[in-house]
């Protein structure tokens, strides 16, 4: 069966692919502030192996997959992912899941103007306009935090967090684009969590803790959910068009709203609110460029 032969099983990995990812987040939160930050990017990245050798495995693809000409390019690519993942669980402690994983909406926006400068791409009105109704989105989520007092800066500071990881995310996602051309899919993931997990072990002498035995689950657990989350992401690509698969990744907001309402017992604010629908309209203007010049 070859791509887009079974677009019902690709929208199917799709969505368990955003489930998978939002359980990550669960587990980052709920294991709390307790845990130094470096420990917990090493914890996801060592345990989010397993699944990876796994799925390599699987295809033939290890350990000779992992062979690649374009060492420098990896290097970058998982240097940006690996700051971006640093920056996304530290905004979780300041901000509600929601509230992270919407901003994190930007990435692709925002990788649409980059591969502008950086890949040569074309510019549309489509990609223009999404960054502006996106960021729109994004003042209108901080503007009740402005001149907020301490919490409001602290808020502030996640939200800029947030930011900092969506734009270091969109630069990784440049780079994935490019290395696609040449690379497996699989190595590309394999030699990021590597470097997530090298660049963890550099914050040892800052200081590492003894997790009791529920924390060391959860952060065993955010390994897991991630790898596995990101071999449902890269399967459902072989089976359906990504234009069809785009709608879809809005479905991926739905779970950290239910785990903020249901888990973590936090409400929804007003401005998240008027945010959301404007940040992932400014996502489905990238949508529409798809479906137009599919």
């Amino acid at each position: 069966m070859s791509g887009a032969d079974c677009p019902s099983l690709g929208i199917s990995l799709r969505i368990l692919s955003g489930l998978l990812s939002a359980g990550m987040f669960v587990c980052v939160k709920a294991a709390g502030t307790n845990v130094p930050l470096g420990e917990v990017v090493f914890f996801r990245s060592f345990f989010a192996i397993i699944p990876l050798i796994l799925f390599l495995w699987w295809r033939g693809e290890f350990p000779n997959g992992l062979a690649t000409k374009r060492p420098f390019e990896h290097l970058l690519r998982s240097s940006f992912g690996a700051l971006a993942l640093f920056a996304s669980f530290g905004a979780l402690a300041y901000l509600s899941l929601a509230e992270a994983l919407l901003i994190a909406q930007l990435s692709p926006m925002l990788m649409a103007i980059g591969a502008v400068v950086i890949l040569s791409e074309r510019l549309t009105p489509w990609r223009v306009g999404g960054v502006l109704i996106g960021f729109v989105g994004v003042l209108v989520l901080v503007w009740p935090d402005l001149g907020g007092g301490n919490t409001g800066e602290k808020r502030l500071f996640g939200i800029g967090l947030a930011l900092v990881s969506a734009v270091l995310s969109a630069l990784a996602l440049i780079m994935v684009r490019s290395l696609n051309r040449t690379e497996s899919p699989g190595a590309i993931a394999m030699y990021f969590v590597v470097a997530s997990m090298v660049g963890a072990l550099f914050t040892v002498p800052w200081g590492w803790v003894l997790p009791d035995t529920n924390t060391t689950v959860l952060l065993i657990c955010s390994g897991l959910f991630g790898g596995f989350g990101h071999i449902a992401l890269t399967l459902s690509f072989r089976y359906a068009e990504a234009s069809r698969l785009a709608p879809f990744e809005y479905i991926a907001l739905i779970w950290p709203i239910f785990a903020d309402l249901f888990i973590f017992k936090l409400p929804l604010t007003t401005a998240f609110l008027f945010a959301a629908p404007l940040i992932l309209a400014g996502a489905a203007f990238a949508v529409t460029e798809k479906r137009e010049h599919s």
